[in-house]
């Protein structure tokens, strides 16, 4: 569901400390042009971005049944969408 925080697993490491802090998701695409844009823009605002399901939805056979999730830290969340905003572009 777009906005809810999740606890980063092992698999978040990328985050550092992954026990002690809560992700947030942007948004859920199968677009990874788009998926890729949203990314560098973010990270050009210095927000860390982490991509869920991507490994998932690349097993599934290109069918986009299963869409891949753009991820930031909990505490970059308001940033992050006010810089999306910026751009023009809206999660959803």
């Amino acid at each position: 569901m777009l906005g809810d925080a999740v606890k980063p697993g092992r698999s978040a490491g990328y985050f550092g400390e992954t026990d002690a802090r809560l992700m947030k998701e942007l948004l859920r695409t199968n677009d990874l042009v788009r998926l890729s844009w949203l990314q560098a823009l973010l990270t050009d605002a210095g927000i860390e971005t982490f991509i869920l399901d991507h490994n998932t939805a690349a097993v599934e056979g290109g069918i986009s049944a299963l869409q891949r999730r753009l991820m930031v830290r909990g505490q970059d969340h308001r940033r992050a969408l006010a810089a999306l905003a910026e751009a023009g572009e809206t999660p959803w």
